[in-house]
């Protein structure tokens, strides 16, 4: 969850959005997702430098943190963090996570 004031109320805790990339300038980076309502938000160049990305595809899907007034503050992969985001409660719950490292857990042979 991440604390802002989405929607004007500061201090309100909500969870970072995903949304679906409907354009991207490669000339400038700035682009427009949809989000999963159909609402149209652009997000400008400096959002785009911050992810950190190098390129975005049509249909590729993002995770976005907005700002009080709605606008784009931060893009990333759908599977990244967020700029700036540390790792959250279901950090390594990735594929392997869990898994014994070698020399852990495993049961000595006899």
């Amino acid at each position: 969850m991440i604390t802002g004031g989405l929607g004007g109320i500061p201090g309100r805790r909500v969870a970072a959005m995903q949304a679906t990339v409907r354009s991207f300038d490669v000339a400038d980076g700035s682009g427009s997702v949809f989000l999963d309502d159909g609402t149209v938000r652009r997000f400008g160049p400096e959002v785009f430098a911050a992810s950190g990305l190098r390129l975005l595809r049509r249909g590729q899907r993002v995770a976005i943190r907005c700002g009080p007034t709605g606008a784009i503050t931060a893009l990333a992969l759908a599977t990244l963090p967020l700029p700036g985001q540390a790792a959250g409660l279901d950090a390594g719950a990735g594929p392997g996570a869990g898994a014994a490292q070698p020399g852990e857990g495993s049961q000595p042979e006899t």
